[in-house]
């Protein structure tokens, strides 16, 4: 019978590292996309518009981004030896 081996100690927590690196991406473009629409000085109702459409992106990225920091957590829990 053959067993898996054990993952490398050194990419053991990558999958992690790199759920938390992609969060953190995305944060820091809700963050600018906000920054950006609230830097404009367009006004109207079409500016209104168009900040209402960037800011439901920048929540969508922030709720993307909470997606993968909990997905992180639940796999470094995993990862854990018991």
């Amino acid at each position: 019978m053959t067993t898996i081996p054990a993952a490398r100690s050194e990419h053991r927590h990558a999958p992690v590292t790199g759920l938390r690196a992609h969060s953190a991406a995305l944060r820091a473009h809700a963050d600018r996309l906000r920054a950006s629409a609230e830097a404009l000085t367009w006004q109207g109702p079409e500016a209104e518009a168009f900040r209402h459409r960037v800011e439901s992106l920048a929540a969508r990225c922030t709720a993307a981004a909470d997606g993968l920091t909990l997905s992180a957590t639940h796999l470094e829990a995993y990862e854990c030896p018991r």
